[in-house]
């Protein structure tokens, strides 16, 4: 590795974990903003606060990533262009393909851990957050128990309490409404109420019991001196539990190839299932991709069979009534096999942007490297703002893809590429035209990010 390319190399570290840095905390305080319901009176400890930050700073760091590359590619050679480095070099006869090599370099290497932190870390880390997310979203806090008015947090139960002396409440009422339809009501003169592992328990003194039955013809009268009520609280504490369930975020990428090899698998079978009903009441003269062409088919032989036999003819309505059940029950596995298909490309999508995310970094260091040398040394905050443009354009195409491919407009494979081919393209360009020295070439825009420095 020559001087010079460790130089070059250097010159991005910096500015890249600089960047990664601020943008981490930006994302990351956006995102807890509008998390911060979720934990309000929750009760957490710091320790599951700290775990569920973690477990989401995951997919904001494969976000952030390449955008820090942008703003350090952009600052590295704004800096070096700035203080004539870049002409220096030229002058040396030195390409300036040979100078963007240890960015290349530097781009290649961040995509290859990007994505082998996309298809290994990520999944993980976005299976454990929803887990997580959904106990915490279950937990209730530690239940306030006030006098004076009905309390209805606790399931198949109301609560009444009207006078307190510290832990010790007086003329408790209880109601509980059974799901068999049972009623029963609990009067105490005196109790204490406490908290246990998922539910409520009430030491109650001094009172009775009204039971009714379910078909209200039986009746109980019961008096008690002391009575222990235990009231089942689902997730009174945060219990966390599992799930071997994923989505597509929280899948490797053998893992999603095999859910698609699954689904086209289902797709094969439900086709050969529609071959077989076709087989047994039409003859199959043709491949019949969609329910309209089954359609047009039953309709011909239909009418061929009723030119034969007769409107009115037994055969022909008995066979009437069963091609009118065949069109139904083909029409369903038609339905079933787009289901199957829409499976597949939701799959799809998610696998072919494991590697079109983390490869924008190598289209960003062609569009940083030729920007920073047009604009030079113009500052941290216009590098972030120009970074954020191209990075907004990016995104934006990349959430249009796969909008499309959802709904079946467009290949997944295309869909999830087409930001880098449509950055990559500008990328291309800026680079020949920066590296044949046009200095007639400028961009118009950039003159908004001047006016605000003066």
């Amino acid at each position: 590795m020559s001087l010079l390319f460790r130089y070059i190399l250097k010159e991005h570290l910096y500015p890249f974990f600089i960047a990664l840095f601020i943008l981490l905390f930006v994302l990351l305080t956006n995102f807890l903003l509008k998390a911060i319901d979720k934990f309000l009176g929750k009760g957490l400890s710091i320790t599951v606060l700290v775990e569920y930050i973690i477990l989401n700073l995951a997919w904001i760091l494969a976000l952030a990533v390449p955008m820090s590359v942008l703003i350090a590619t952009l600052m590295a050679y704004g800096r070096m262009s700035s203080d004539n480095e870049i002409t220096a070099l030229r002058t040396c006869g030195i390409s300036y393909l040979k100078i963007l090599m240890p960015s290349l370099f530097f781009g290649i290497m961040i995509t290859f851990i990007m994505i082998w932190f996309n298809n290994n870390v990520l999944p993980e880390t976005n299976h454990k957050a929803r887990l997580l997310s959904r106990d915490i979203s279950r937990k209730r806090p530690d239940l306030q128990f006030d006098t004076g008015y009905f309390i209805d947090l606790l399931p198949e139960y109301k609560v009444l309490l009207k006078e307190r002396s510290d832990n010790l409440f007086k003329d408790i009422l209880v109601f509980n409404h059974q799901k068999d339809g049972s009623q029963r009501t609990i009067i105490a003169k005196n109790g204490k109420i406490e908290t246990i592992i998922d539910g409520v328990l009430m030491k109650l003194s001094d009172g009775v019991i009204h039971e009714i039955s379910s078909e209200l013809n039986d009746y109980r009268e019961i008096y008690f001196s002391n009575y222990n009520l235990v009231i089942p609280v689902d997730n009174l504490n945060l219990k966390r539990k599992g799930s071997n369930i994923r989505s597509d975020r929280e899948m490797t990428s053998l893992m999603i190839k095999d859910k698609i090899r699954a689904y086209k698998g289902k797709i094969k079978q439900t086709n050969e299932r529609i071959r077989k009903r076709l087989s047994k009441e039409i003859p199959i003269t043709m491949k019949y991709e969609n329910i309209k062409i089954v359609q047009k088919e039953i309709l011909k032989f239909r009418s061929a069979l009723r030119d034969s036999l007769g409107e009115d003819d037994i055969k022909f309505i008995r066979k009437k009534r069963r091609l009118k059940n065949l069109e139904q029950g083909v029409k369903s596995d038609f339905k079933l096999i787009k289901t199957y298909e829409k499976y597949i490309s939701k799959y799809e999508v998610e696998l072919y942007k494991k590697y079109s995310i983390p490869f924008a970094s190598i289209v960003f260091i062609f569009i940083g490297a030729s920007l920073g040398i047009i604009i030079k040394k113009k500052g941290f905050g216009m590098n972030i703002s120009l970074s954020l443009v191209f990075f907004v354009v990016y995104w934006a195409f990349l959430i249009a893809g796969e909008e499309f491919a959802d709904k079946g407009q467009l290949s997944p494979v295309i869909a999830m590429w087409m930001p880098n081919l449509v950055l990559g393209l500008i990328g291309i360009y800026l680079f020949f035209r920066t590296s044949k020295e046009q200095k007639s070439f400028n961009l118009n825009f950039l003159n908004i990010f001047k006016k605000n420095e003066l």
